[in-house]
C-alpha cells in the first residue's frame, strides 16, 4: 500500500521541529543571576547550567574560568565533589559526580560566586562535559558552531544600573548569557539562530504538507 504524500510530509515536519528544538537547548551555559548586566570589577553570582544530551549520564564538568575573572566560591551540590586548580595561570573548576550524575533528559545547575574582570568586554566560558561512556564534549567553539562556548558581556562600571533589566547585552559576533537575556532562560544568539532556522523549516514543511494533501485529495 502506497503511503500518502501528506503523511510523509507530516513525519518530516515533526522530525525537523524536534531536531531544531533539541539543538537549541543542548548547550552548557553560564548565566549571570543578577537582574542587571554584569559590571566590570563587580562581585557576581553565576550559574552554570548543564543538560545531559546523550543516552549516558554526565559524570564530570570542567569549567575554565575566563582570564581576568576571579573564582571566589561555589554552592555545594548534592552528589557532586568540587575541586579547583590552576593550569598555566588559568583557573579550572571541576564538578565530579559522586553518585549517578546527570541522567539523560535531565539537567542540573551549579551556582558560584566570582569577581568580574576590571575591563568591560566579552568573556568566554570554556567547558568540558564528560559522559560515563568516556566521551567528552568540549564546549569551546565560536558562536554559531556545533559546540559553542558560553559568553558574557561585561559592561563598564556605573552603566549597569542604567541598562534595562530585560535588555540583551551583546557584542558583534558574540552571544550573551547574562540574566538579562530574553525570558531569563539563558538563551544565546546561537540558540536564537537555530530556533529561527527551525521555524523557517517548519513553515516550509507546512506549505509542502498543504500541497501534498491537496494532491492526494484530488487524485482519483
Amino acid at each position: 500500500m502506497r503511503t500518502p504524500r501528506w503523511i510523509l510530509s507530516l513525519t518530516g515536519l515533526t522530525a525537523a521541529f524536534a531536531i531544531g528544538a533539541a539543538t537549541a537547548s543542548a548547550h552548557v551555559v553560564v548565566i549571570a543571576d543578577n537582574p542587571t548586566p554584569p559590571a566590570a570589577g563587580g562581585f557576581e553570582q553565576y550559574t552554570m547550567r548543564v543538560p545531559c544530551e546523550k543516552n549516558d549520564p554526565t559524570v564530570k564538568i570542567v569549567l575554565k574560568v575566563p582570564k581576568g575573572v576571579s573564582f571566589v566560591s561555589y554552592e555545594p551540590a548534592p552528589g557532586w565533589k568540587v575541586t579547583e586548580n590552576q593550569v598555566n595561570g588559568q583557573t579550572l573548576v571541576t564538578w565530579q559526580a559522586t553518585g549517578d550524575g546527570i541522567q539523560p533528559g535531565q539537567f542540573e545547575q551549579f551556582p558560584f560566586l566570582a569577581t568580574n574582570p576590571r575591563q568591560p568586554g566579552v568573556i568566554a566560558w570554556d567547558a568540558f562535559q564528560y559522559y560515563r561512556d568516556g566521551s567528552i564534549v568540549a564546549w569551546t567553539g565560536a558562536t554559531g558552531s556545533a559546540t559553542p562556548h558560553s559568553t558574557t558581556q561585561i559592561v563598564a562600571a556605573g552603566t549597569a544600573s542604567e541598562t534595562p533589566a530585560n535588555a540583551v547585552q551583546t557584542a558583534p559576533g558574540e552571544e550573551s548569557t547574562s540574566s538579562a537575556n530574553s525570558f531569563g532562560l539563558g538563551w544565546t544568539t546561537a540558540d536564537t539562530m537555530v530556533l529561527a532556522s527551525s521555524v523557517v523549516s517548519l513553515l516550509l514543511a507546512v506549505i509542502s504538507l498543504v500541497f501534498s494533501l491537496r494532491r492526494d485529495l484530488n487524485r482519483p
